[in-house]
């Protein structure tokens, strides 16, 4: 592994969690972009695909808060972020023997618990490897990683099927390979005793430490949970290319674009968040998932829709790093666990309740207004953070 200077975003641990969300997305995008095709075929809906993906992201997000909660008593964050991914790798090939729809909502489930498990752990060790001014920076360059991993995975899945046309099920079984690679890499992380993290905040004035805020800033939560509430699940998104004539086996191909934008642009955006302002980059990111939204619902064609797809990609590079960034630099670095897992807690309860609405407006409406739910209710969430948020002490 390269030397990296100490002021450095990218640290030796930053890279190779990086390196591990790779792998699994990798083996995750592999499957995801297939699942509506694959529901289709079992029998389900719309809404049923909202249902599974919205109560697949509750659970994720209910065990991040958990693990959240955890991760401020723990001596150590590896074991727990260990045990999430690889409770992942072992449950998500069961998707070959998946019988019925409700196989695959049980599947779908115990596969986000140990995204669950593994998130608010693994996200407070990557704060706790990085510079207090380049988190946002570092939180978009693992979601860069990430993103890449999850454009290489449907391009995976589209070879794999031109061997075994239609064969879904062997691909979510090759699925089992990047994800046991995944767990492998944890090996790599070096991680700082319990004491050592403790001790960080005695660097800070006793001032400071004193008045620092335990909490995220309430106007922070409700905005990122309005906005939750109208980010349901991209799985309705290639539904609704579907839906306009784009072929099933090109869905995982339009899942690699999206993929591959936001890989793209989620590092060097980062960079920018924390030179020139995480909260204006925050509410940048969702006006303008507003316009992509309303681009969604307006689409006709499938050119139209592959377009919005590539645009709406700019909105993870804008969002994903400075949202972690706010919520972990707005509290002191021993209180990081419980702030990222409740920030998920509301994150994910709000995609359920986004992702079934959402369905049930597409079924008994039309596609146009479930997706326009998204685009209000982004824009009542970029206006919350019209006003500067209260400084924490890592901003």
């Amino acid at each position: 592994m390269p030397h990296r200077r100490p002021s450095s975003a990218v640290t030796r641990n930053v890279f190779v969690l990086g390196a591990v969300s790779f792998c699994a997305d990798v083996a995750s995008d592999m499957v995801v972009p297939l699942l509506p095709a694959f529901l289709l075929s079992l029998g389900a809906g719309a809404s049923f695909l909202g249902l599974v993906e919205g109560l697949a992201e509750a659970t994720a997000a209910l065990f991040k808060w958990l693990s959240g909660r955890l991760a401020d008593r723990v001596r150590r964050l590896l074991p727990i972020t260990a045990a999430g991914y690889a409770l992942a790798a072992v449950v998500r090939p069961l998707l070959a023997i998946s019988l019925a729809p409700w196989h695959v909502l049980a599947v779908r489930c115990l596969d986000r618990v140990g995204k669950g498990v593994r998130t608010s752990p693994r996200d407070k060790l990557l704060a706790g490897s990085t510079p207090e001014g380049k988190l946002a920076e570092a939180f978009s360059f693992h979601r860069a990683m990430d993103h890449a991993g999850a454009a290489l995975g449907p391009l995976a899945a589209s070879a794999l099927l031109v061997v075994w046309p239609g064969q879904l099920r062997r691909v979510f079984l090759v699925a089992a390979v990047p994800g046991a690679l995944a767990v492998f890499l944890l090996a790599l992380v070096r991680e700082k005793p319990a004491g050592a993290r403790a001790a960080a905040p005695i660097s800070l004035s006793k001032a400071i430490d004193s008045t620092s805020p335990r909490r995220v800033p309430a106007r922070l939560l409700a905005a990122i949970g309005i906005f939750a509430l109208g980010n349901s699940t991209d799985a309705l998104l290639l539904l609704r290319a579907q839906s306009l004539g784009v072929p099933t086996a090109q869905l995982p191909l339009l899942w690699m674009l999206l993929h591959a934008v936001r890989s793209l642009c989620s590092w060097p955006l980062g960079r920018v968040a924390d030179r020139l302002g995480r909260q204006g980059a925050l509410a940048a990111g969702w006006v303008w998932y507003a316009v992509c939204y309303a681009g969604f619902a307006l689409a006709h064609s499938p050119q139209q829709v592959v377009l919005v797809f590539g645009l709406y990609g700019l909105v993870a590079g804008l969002t994903e790093g400075s949202e972690r960034a706010l919520v972990a630099g707005a509290v002191r670095p021993q209180d990081r666990g419980r702030a990222l897992g409740i920030y998920n807690l509301s994150s994910g309860a709000g995609l359920l309740l986004a992702s079934v609405l959402a369905g049930l407006l597409w079924e008994r409406v039309s596609p146009a207004a479930g997706l326009s739910l998204g685009a209000i209710m982004a824009t009542l969430a970029a206006g919350l953070l019209a006003t500067p948020l209260p400084a924490g002490p890592a901003q």
